[in-house]
């Protein structure tokens, strides 16, 4: 193999990985889900705890000025890393799931009335389908639906067709959690920007995998959760354009939300505080941006090359197997693979790999119309990171083939 990264250094960062399940070496596999943490991100959330824990922005204190610089250290570097086009344009939430319920509560108090639409496609995760089906239904408003192809692959001509429909907000997956299709947002956005239409992309699984940038996507927010990029959990960014969150009413109301309050009425504060209301997690920030800084200094190019590599010969290992077919087969994959043997139901497999030591998701993985689409309960899903190698692929290759024996 060619990769450059040394992967058993980097697997020496991840405590998690060095331990036994059930007397077998842990054999991670379920990094759609969560990634595991390295030692420099539990640190820094440890380092905080013990030595600058103390509410932010509201005191004049040395814990609380320290506090304070370090959590809006880790704003400027995240908006740097990811080009947004100033800092206060980055809001953190609790990760992807609030960001994009913010973005459907206040955009959609914004622009949306009595008969309009929104248009998202056939392979979003729950949380960038239910908040805009939920809006829908309070406001009398429709759900549009871009198909996807058997490949698993976005129609992009129906997602055109759909477009001339005149829908008011688009809300898009970047990679697809349950089939790692690769949409190709950039060139969505620009035929939603071609209407006057504002994007949403749900950057959840791409954030880890790939560098992305905001003023080459052009697209008018981006969510993603700290814990999908090796950070912790409970943590989550949404970007959005400066233009549209002066406009966009607050989500939520209380503390640092606010600029001046008395009983007969309220002012709301500046950007990005506007959105940020009560105390936020500022040990879980600080451990975000220790985890991008991970990521970066490994290399975004690097990884993703890696990753490629474990993807192809994730395919050509399994494929070995008799029965299997393979759920999702774009011809742009993150580095995902979700399959079923047979007729064996995949709650079952996964827990004999369980049992083997090899931690995979099983299910419709907050995705149950995909598996609609393809007519199936759901798929065996194993998804790869930077620390997984290619003994651990023939490790879930060889547990895939017994268990299959085992089931039949």
């Amino acid at each position: 193999m060619t990769t450059s990264l040394n992967v058993a250094a980097l697997r020496q960062a991840f405590p998690v990985l060095n331990q036994f399940v059930y007397n077998k070496p842990l054999v991670y596999l379920d990094n759609a889900a969560t990634t595991q943490k390295p030692y420099s991100v539990i640190k820094r959330v440890q380092q905080y705890y013990e030595h600058e824990n103390c509410n932010i922005h509201r005191g004049v204190h040395y814990l609380s000025q320290q506090a304070t610089e370090s959590f809006e250290n880790s704003r400027n570097y995240i908006a740097k890393l990811i080009n947004a086009g100033h800092s206060h344009e980055i809001i953190f939430t609790r990760g992807t799931t609030e960001s994009v319920n913010l973005v459907a509560s206040s955009l959609g108090k914004l622009l949306m009335k009595q008969g309009d639409t929104v248009l998202i496609t056939g392979m979003e995760h729950h949380s960038n389908l239910i908040p805009w089906q939920q809006l829908c239904h309070e406001n009398g408003s429709q759900l549009l639906v871009a198909r996807i192809n058997d490949s698993g692959e976005t129609d992009i001509e129906h997602f055109r067709q759909l477009l001339e429909q005149g829908p008011k907000i688009v809300a898009i997956t970047h990679i697809s959690n349950a089939l790692g299709t690769i949409n190709p947002v950039k060139e969505m956005i620009q035929l939603a920007h071609d209407f006057d239409i504002p994007v949403l992309v749900d950057g959840a699984q791409s954030i880890a995998h790939m560098q992305v940038d905001m003023q080459d996507l052009d697209c008018d927010f981006f969510v993603f959760s700290g814990h999908k990029v090796y950070a912790p959990m409970g943590v989550g960014v949404l970007y959005g354009k400066e233009s549209w969150l002066e406009k966009m009413p607050p989500y939520q109301f209380g503390g640092e939300m606010v600029d001046q309050v008395s009983f007969e009425r309220t002012t709301y504060n500046s950007l990005p505080f506007k959105f940020e209301a009560g105390t936020p997690n500022v040990g879980a920030v600080l451990g975000l941006e220790t985890a991008l800084r991970f990521v970066e200094k490994t290399g975004f190019d690097a990884i993703a090359a890696y990753e490629n590599e474990l993807l192809a010969y994730g395919h050509k290992q399994l494929r070995t197997i008799d029965g299997i077919r393979f759920i999702g087969q774009a011809a742009k994959k993150a580095a995902v693979i979700s399959f079923l043997v047979g007729d064996i139901h995949p709650y079952d497999l996964g827990t004999l790999l369980d049992k083997m030591g090899i931690a995979v998701r099983t299910g419709h993985h907050c995705a149950q119309p995909v598996m609609d689409r393809f007519e199936i309960p759901g798929t065996v899903r194993a998804s790869f990171a930077l620390y997984n190698t290619f003994e651990e692929i023939d490790k879930l290759t060889e547990a895939v083939r017994r268990a299959a024996t085992m089931l039949t």
